[in-house]
Parts: structure tokens; C-alpha cells; sequence
């Protein structure tokens, strides 16, 4: 459950992350050379709880007959101005680890996230590399996901466009 507490103070570390607080929802497309191209809808949660991480909680359906597709849940941290580090837990069996460089200019709020770290039972998809590249602007969050899986290259995996609500 992601949590957010208005009357809580956001902790200084993470207040270069305070344009993520709150829920986001728009619409994306999948593709990957191992399956058709797909649409999705998406809905995504920042919270805090005061202390030095937010909240991340992740959900997708597909466009054309709303069964669910993925989630994701974890955690965003800052320990540097400049530094953010993505935690996340997928019910697929991995865990993903992703570091890297966040940058504010003129309000817009960018975030560039490579893998340091991938675990995946033995049951999971294998999945060697991940890489994100989010940007928000205003009231609009954009990303894009980057994946090597199953004897693939990296590549572009997800893209889509959220609104704050």
C-alpha cells in the first residue's frame, strides 16, 4: 500500500522527488522482439511516510480487454541532490535494482536509471538488464523502460504518458 501523508514533513533528502508525490494515470505501449506490440493503461503511486525514500506502487491493465498486466512495488531514494536509487519488487520474481542521475532544470524533473542489480527465482523470466528514462514536466510524467530478457539484446521495451489526477 503506498502512503502519503500531507501533514507529515517530506524528509530534505528526498525533496529534489517532490514533483513524483501523488497518483498518476495515462496510457502506454509495449513492444519487445519475443511479442506483439501492446497497449496498456497505468496507474502509478508516490507517497512518503517522512522518511528518506518515497513510496512506489505500479499497475498496468491491457487496452483491449482490461486484464491485468503488471505491477510493480518498492521505493525511491536520493542520497545525493544529484543520486536517485529505484528498488522494486515484480510478482514475476525479480527484483530490480536501478542508480542513477536526476537533474531539475526549469521545473522539469529528469531521471536517468541504469541496473546495478537484478535477482530472478528460478522461475522467473530471466532478465539481465533494465534501464529507465523518466521525465515530468508540469503535470505530465513520461517514461521509457529498456530491457534485456531471454537471450535478447537491450532494447526499448515500454513508453508511456501519465497525468497527475
Amino acid at each position: 500500500m503506498v502512503e502519503h501523508h500531507p501533514l507529515i514533513a517530506l524528509h530534505p533528502d528526498i525533496a529534489p522527488l517532490a514533483p513524483l508525490l501523488g497518483t498518476w494515470r495515462g496510457s502506454g505501449q509495449g513492444v519487445y522482439s519475443t511479442v506483439e506490440p501492446f497497449g496498456y493503461v497505468e496507474e502509478i503511486r508516490f507517497g512518503h511516510l517522512g522518511r528518506p525514500f518515497l513510496t512506489y506502487r505500479q499497475k498496468t491493465r491491457a487496452t483491449d480487454d482490461g486484464r491485468p498486466l503488471h505491477s510493480e512495488t518498492g521505493y525511491l531514494r536520493c542520497p545525493r541532490p544529484d543520486r536517485v536509487e529505484l528498488i522494486l519488487a515484480h510478482p514475476t520474481g525479480i527484483t530490480e535494482i536501478c542508480e542513477g542521475g536526476l537533474s531539475l532544470d526549469d521545473g522539469r524533473l529528469s531521471l536517468e536509471l541504469d541496473s546495478t542489480d537484478i535477482g530472478c527465482s528460478t522461475t522467473a523470466k530471466l532478465v539481465t538488464t533494465l534501464g529507465r528514462s523518466i521525465r515530468i514536466s508540469g503535470d505530465t510524467f513520461d517514461y521509457t523502460v529498456r530491457m534485456a530478457a531471454v537471450g535478447e539484446p537491450l532494447q526499448q521495451h515500454l513508453s508511456a504518458t501519465l497525468h497527475r489526477v
